[in-house]
């Protein structure tokens, strides 16, 4: 059952994640975006998927895992395209 609720956190979770890849691409600026933040959400997710390979949990509830961290790693690269248009803009 435990699986079952921490499945249902993820989805909910991870449902603001597309959104935000993609109001992000369609911005083309990185100036409203934390890097930081962005990194420590991807270390929750590899620490939730070694949780889970540690404890031999190969469930469905590490598919979500893995599904979250990719979209995280998408606004990551979006990140650094926003970064070189932002600089482009900017003549550096």
């Amino acid at each position: 059952m435990s699986s079952l609720f921490e499945t249902v956190m993820l989805v909910c979770f991870g449902l603001s994640w597309p959104i935000n890849v993609i109001k992000a691409y369609k911005a083309q600026t990185a100036k409203s975006t934390s890097l930081p933040f962005i990194l420590l959400i991807t270390l929750g997710y590899v620490a939730g998927i070694t949780a889970k390979l540690v404890n031999h949990q190969l469930n469905y509830v590490l598919a979500v895992y893995l599904i979250n961290l990719v979209i995280v790693l998408l606004n990551i690269a979006v990140y650094f395209r926003n970064v070189a248009l932002d600089r482009k803009r900017s003549g550096n």
